[in-house]
């Protein structure tokens, strides 16, 4: 009889998703032939040392406590994601250890989030379509027994708290539910058709319960309009990966064909791009994702939450795992979830 062991999705993705950050921290910000010659061959690099991660895995940890204890409460719901979640980031803010170069949004939101009486929803920089909404996201994609309105609304709730922008908003509730494709099982060949129809089922819908008046602070007609213009720029960009995973040289930057990952939709999808170029060598797509012109950490750590929730935990050599920063915080969390 073949006993089959647990894959451990969740241990995995956010394994993955720190080693992707590490990998790619010291590379951000530069070119590809800048990070050749000072790497050697991109499918040789190696986990810096020490293996220090940036503010994408602390407050993709901050989420995930925040969202351990909204679920150790009871259902979840808008006010009981909120108040932990807000905490949470508050908390990372005033952290001496927020010392990675965050962004700009997150420090501005976050400086706002602190203030008592402030509702969240005018701390939220609606004009801010970064990719600090998406890269911390994987955990809503990987807590077990959510449907699917909880899901995309903690995923988009968890955005707006900072970046209010429509297009962070959506690719975020994407980013999770490819995840939680993933993690269940979903081919990752058939991944990118599976977000394009979610997307155009949800191009409309915007999630009054979990976002409230958001949509007033920016300048659309309606709630509708407002959220399409976010899913609508999703469409695009995941229009352009579908072809890129066809016809893309795994030896040329990935930014080129589906963006640097500043922004919120080119992140998720140049980090997929990665992970879908080497879906059975999860190390290299990690490494490609690190040599990348854009957002490297960024582009790194999405494509490591990706190929983690695919593969599960044990795809990850120890020799990187056991010196990852925040090791024990990740395992803990993940082990949790994968009960």
């Amino acid at each position: 009889m073949v006993i089959r062991m647990p894959k451990r999705a969740a241990t995995g993705a956010l394994l993955g998703l720190a080693l992707g950050d590490s990998l790619g921290c010291p590379t951000e910000f530069d070119d590809v032939p800048a990070i050749l010659a000072r790497c050697g061959p991109w499918r040789d690099m190696d986990l810096p040392r020490p293996a220090l991660v940036t503010d994408d895995t602390q407050m993709t940890l901050a989420l995930g406590r925040g969202l351990r204890t909204a679920m150790d409460r009871g259902f979840l719901a808008p006010k009981r994601l909120a108040r932990p979640v807000r905490e949470e980031f508050v908390d990372w803010y005033r952290s001496p250890e927020n010392d990675r170069a965050p962004g700009r949004t997150c420090l501005v939101a976050c400086a706002l989030l602190k203030e008592e009486g402030r509702i969240w929803q005018d701390a939220s920089r609606t004009d801010s379509k970064g990719c600090g909404a998406n890269m911390r996201v994987a955990p809503v994609g990987l807590a077990p027994g959510l449907t699917g309105d909880q899901r995309a609304g903690a995923a988009q709730l968890q955005s707006a708290l900072t970046h209010g922008h429509p297009t962070a908003l959506a690719a975020s509730d994407l980013t999770a539910h490819a995840v939680h494709l993933l993690a269940q099982g979903a081919e990752p060949t058939g991944l990118v058709g599976l977000l394009r129809s979610y997307a155009y089922d949800n191009r409309t819908r915007y999630h009054h319960e979990w976002l409230g008046d958001l949509w007033t602070r920016a300048h659309d007609p309606s709630p509708e309009h407002f959220i399409a213009r976010g899913w609508d720029e999703c469409l695009d960009v995941l229009a352009r990966l579908q072809d890129a995973v066809r016809t893309v040289s795994p030896e040329t930057d990935p930014c080129l064909a589906t963006g640097a990952g500043w922004i919120a939709e080119e992140a998720l999808a140049t980090g997929l791009l990665c992970f879908l170029l080497f879906v059975d060598e999860p190390l290299t797509a990690l490494r490609r994702a690190a040599c990348t012109s854009g957002d490297s950490d960024s582009i790194a750590c999405l494509a490591g939450a990706f190929a983690g929730a695919h593969h599960g935990a044990d795809v990850w050599p120890a020799a990187w795992t056991d010196r990852i920063e925040y090791r024990d915080e990740l395992v803990t969390l993940g082990a949790l979830w994968d009960q």
